[in-house]
């Protein structure tokens, strides 16, 4: 058995995540880049906080090992993992989800064009309109993809990256992603296509089976799923592009430390459970909330009243356990709603295990200018519920309690 490992860690550790390729998600999860460790046989990946590694002579490591910023063991065995489950052949993690973010942004010029999604989370969309825009020189057109022919009109000979999320933060909208794909590689194939899938997470969609360039996840959320982790993750089939992302963690130090990796590794394990019950307490909360007489709308593609329904049901598994919803009487009511609320705890961040709630205007997209912010709908009456996995009648009655 110990010769065995061996040889799958010196010369076949692709081989020993291959045969998990055919397998369920539930199953890669688990096994994918986690083979027994080699001196002892434990079956956990252990955390390798070492900073560098030693060297038999100058030039000629005794592993494949240097120093922590250029990779590390617990690194390497997430990264295996989460390309498994993305089928996508390669995968890189970041210290956070905006730091992928802005690792997609270093693959692109100064003076290129972006076309993005306008409906983006509050930190995206600061650094997309401030930072990227008057630092970088990046050029940003936001369309809300609606209408793919005017969408189809707005790629020129400078536009080097379409930014999608999908669905949206916080209004959920759903793009047609196949249908982006297809028309913005009819007009040039080299314009990468980044779809940030943080809402659904691998479970419930999988971007590169659908021809996007990168899927962009923070694994803050559903990929680890315990709010003890700040982690960001892109997962590519081509292999140019994952030396570029990888070089670009290197290089701007963007490095995750072993203990977060190891954390994210654990909580990945139980990602098919987590999101399956995240789908299910999602739903009824949203139906819940439609026939309440208090709130005026939510947002759930998951719902057949949503204009999003069926595109969801085409392509998604689940839509998660992200719900948003308008109270009447505005801003004072949602203040009291959120005062009230016991299980479900008032904070920013989304996809761990305990539900959250929070208020856009006030919270997450507070960095966004009120002007757009009323473009974008997101308004003062609007609450975005994190759905957790704790059973349904005591999210159901929390709900009830804190809205009457």
């Amino acid at each position: 058995m110990r010769k065995q490992i061996q040889d799958y860690y010196e010369e076949n550790t692709p081989k020993y995540d291959e045969q998990y390729s055919k397998m369920g998600l539930a199953t890669k999860s688990i096994h994918v880049g986690q083979m027994p460790e080699l001196t002892f046989g434990a079956v956990n990946v252990p955390i390798y906080t070492s900073t560098t590694y030693a060297q038999a002579v100058p030039g000629a490591p005794l592993g494949r090992w240097i120093y922590t910023r250029l990779g590390h063991p617990t690194r390497n065995s997430l990264e295996r993992c989460i390309a498994s489950l993305e089928n996508g052949k390669y995968s890189v993690v970041y210290s956070s989800g905006m730091g992928a973010i802005s690792a997609c942004l270093y693959l692109i010029k100064p003076g290129d064009e972006i076309i993005s999604i306008n409906d983006l989370y509050g930190g995206t969309h600061k650094n997309f309109r401030e930072y990227a825009t008057n630092n970088h020189n990046l050029k940003f057109t936001f369309f809300d993809f609606k209408d793919l022919t005017k969408f189809k009109s707005l790629l020129n000979e400078k536009v080097k990256m379409v930014y999608l999320e999908s669905p949206t933060n916080p209004t959920l909208t759903v793009i047609d992603v196949p249908e982006v794909v297809k028309i913005t590689k009819n007009f040039n194939k080299d314009i990468l296509v980044v779809v940030d899938n943080t809402f659904l997470s691998p479970y419930n969609f999988k971007p590169l089976d659908y021809g996007v360039d990168i899927s962009l996840e923070s694994c803050t959320k559903y990929i680890n799923g315990h709010s003890d982790v700040v982690m960001g993750c892109v997962s590519v089939n081509d292999e140019e592009l994952y030396k570029k992302l990888d070089n670009i963690e290197i290089f701007e130090g963007l490095t995750s430390s072993a203990f977060d990796t190891y954390l994210c590794l654990r909580g990945l394990k139980t990602l098919s459970l987590r999101v399956e019950q995240h789908n299910k307490n999602g739903l009824a909360v949203a139906q819940f909330l439609e026939k309440h007489p208090k709130v005026e709308k939510v947002y759930y593609p998951g719902l057949e009243s949503s204009p999003y329904y069926e595109i969801a049901k085409k392509y998604f598994k689940g839509c998660g356990g992200v719900v948003t919803f308008i109270m009447k009487g505005g801003l004072e009511n949602c203040r009291k709603f959120l005062e009230k609320i016991k299980i479900f705890h008032c904070a920013v961040s989304l996809g761990s295990v305990e539900s959250l709630a929070e208020h856009p205007a006030l919270m997450t997209h507070s960095m966004v200018p009120p002007e757009i912010r009323k473009g974008l709908g997101i308004d003062d009456g609007l609450i975005r519920l994190s759905v957790g996995i704790e059973d349904i009648e005591d999210i159901i009655n929390d709900l009830k309690q804190a809205l009457e």
